[in-house]
């Protein structure tokens, strides 16, 4: 039975992808679109989902962060495909606070942190050689003391007005139900066809 409130729904089946111990069930599939329409994914890792939305964190100097920048639709995939299940977001990324980037860095492992300073995400890099010697650099620069917040460093939180559950089922005869968010904020659920 589907919960009235898709955040208490997602919550429930993410519980359940991660006592299947299935392999990074946090894992989810970002769809952005450039100026020209075209559209590109990758895959991130969710870092925290409340009723403001689904958030995840990136180099703002990234591809997926300067198409954003642009144009803030955006699309969330999470393919549970062991369980026969997937969910599918939709809506708008708003920038997360400066303090709320600042928490979520500096409570990540040290080599993380000097790998963001280390990388300049979706740029061309000659070799891994010159990424390694920077990764090195970095790791000397910041033998000591706390690691500082890069200022090509961010993350967003993903505001829904459409969430999709599917779940498989005999015959490819699936169940698919969307949420979509009303003026009111309220959320109308609709059962669509497989």
């Amino acid at each position: 039975m589907l919960n009235d409130n898709p955040f208490v729904q997602f919550e429930a089946w993410l519980k359940q992808a991660v006592e299947a111990d299935l392999p990074d069930p946090t894992a989810m599939v970002v769809a952005t679109v450039d100026a020209d329409g075209q559209p590109s994914q990758r895959i991130v890792l969710l870092k925290n989902v409340d009723e403001n939305g689904f958030v995840f964190f990136t180099n703002t100097g990234s591809r997926k962060a300067q198409e954003l920048a642009k144009n803030n639709k955006i699309s969330l995939h999470f393919p549970w495909h062991p369980l026969e299940r997937q969910v599918i977001v939709y809506g708008t990324a708003k920038p997360l606070s400066n303090l709320a980037v600042t928490k979520y860095f500096l409570s990540r492992p040290k080599e993380s942190q000097i790998a963001a300073w280390s990388s300049a995400q979706s740029r061309p890099i000659s070799s891994k050689q010159v990424l390694l010697e920077k990764f090195a650099q970095m790791k000397t620069k910041f033998a000591q003391g706390e690691i500082p917040l890069p200022s090509f460093w961010g993350g967003y939180c993903i505001e829904p007005h459409q969430i999709e559950f599917w779940q498989g089922g005999a015959h490819r005869l699936h169940d698919r139900f969307m949420y979509r968010k009303q003026p009111d904020g309220q959320w109308h659920i609709e059962r669509l066809n497989p």
